[in-house]
């Protein structure tokens, strides 16, 4: 029997792209599949799925939410040419499925090949499904979920998680006689509200936690800033513009501040972490809200929007949690039971499934 063949389409960001890439390389180890990547010029994938070692095919598509008029006029004149261009890519590769993960290119992807009635799957990791998910949900095959609620959104939708690293399944529980340590992260760009709340706040929260130990990864646009803050405040802090081993660094946390992406929700789960979530509020939908209030919900996180998120108010929330080492075991014991094992695993066998019913 030949290999099977599967296009996946869309990315833009990591947290489109990692899980993607994630599926892909399970698809080839298990399956032995041939897998092609359709994304957009100026994506992320452009570098990260050349690195993996897949192809990539383009078509000219671009942003219909949170954009100006002039962008999303575009962008409808462009769809149709989009779509029309996917549908040659898809009659050339000849896939047993093609996999929608979010992004741009994968509306015009998914859409063709409904009409072209090729099995079809998409993967949804945030709480409220993205635009282009959200048009083709009811019309796909099956779908891949991180998040029991948005089920409903889709045609035969299975809870499987989002893709991580193993890695962070085996951060270990905090505990030992190490200072307790606070780690702020904002996605691999840094998040400038969170780095200057953070600052600001860092004063008071070592005068009322002497021995707490920060690690802080910045970003690279505002890495000089920062660190020179924390200099002038006399704070002592391990400032990074971009931490490369970030289990590591999840293992010495006790206490993370940080977005809420779908990733790095689905990283602080599968490491058993407490958070506290600053979503991005600009995200399409408000998703990053969305996806922090379901792990607040189980009580193993605490929201702190951002526009709320005065030096006052970071100072108080963190001093309140470090007080109470009770409720952060907690919090991590209620993380790690919302994470989910093998997510990539589950997601290629969808496929493998589905591959078997494409019509000859």
């Amino acid at each position: 029997m030949e290999s099977m063949r599967v296009l996946i389409a869309g990315g833009g960001t990591g947290g489109h792209v990692i899980p993607a890439l994630a599926i892909a390389r399970e698809l080839k180890t298990r399956y032995d599949a041939e897998v092609l990547f359709m994304g957009t010029a100026r994506g992320l994938e452009n570098r990260l799925v050349p690195q993996a070692g897949f192809g990539l095919m383009r078509v000219k598509v671009g942003a219909l939410k949170n954009v100006s008029l002039v962008t999303r006029m575009r962008t409808l004149f462009d769809l149709p040419r989009a779509v029309v261009d996917a549908r040659k890519i898809i009659k050339v590769f000849d896939p047993d499925v093609v996999v929608g993960v979010g992004g741009y290119a994968s509306g015009p992807a998914m859409a063709a090949a409904i009409m072209m009635h090729i099995p079809t799957l998409a993967f949804e990791p945030n709480y409220v499904p993205g635009f282009a998910n959200k048009i083709v949900g009811h019309r796909v095959s099956a779908a891949a979920v991180h998040f029991e609620q948005t089920q409903k959104f889709f045609r035969n939708a299975q809870v499987v998680g989002v893709p991580v690293r193993a890695e962070f399944f085996k951060v270990p529980a905090t505990g030992g006689t190490r200072p307790p340590t606070l780690l702020v992260f904002g996605g691999s760009q840094g998040a400038q509200a969170i780095n200057q709340a953070m600052v600001a706040a860092a004063p008071e929260v070592l005068r009322q936690i002497p021995a707490l130990h920060i690690i802080h990864q910045t970003g690279e646009r505002d890495y000089n800033d920062v660190q020179a803050a924390y200099e002038r405040a006399g704070v002592r802090a391990e400032v990074s513009a971009f931490i490369d081993d970030m289990p590591a660094a999840f293992a010495r946390a006790d206490l993370l501040l940080c977005r809420s992406g779908a990733s790095t929700v689905a990283e602080i789960t599968a490491a058993g972490k407490p958070a506290i979530f600053v979503p991005f509020p600009r995200a399409a939908d408000d998703h990053q809200r969305r996806n922090a209030e379901a792990i607040v919900q189980s009580g193993a996180a605490v929201l702190a929007p951002q526009a709320e998120l005065t030096p006052e108010r970071l100072a108080r929330v963190v001093t309140e949690l470090f007080a109470d080492p009770k409720r952060l075991k907690k919090m991590a014991e209620q993380a790690r039971a919302l994470s989910h094992h093998d997510a990539a695993g589950r997601v290629a066998r969808m496929v493998a499934e589905l591959a078997k019913r494409k019509t000859v």
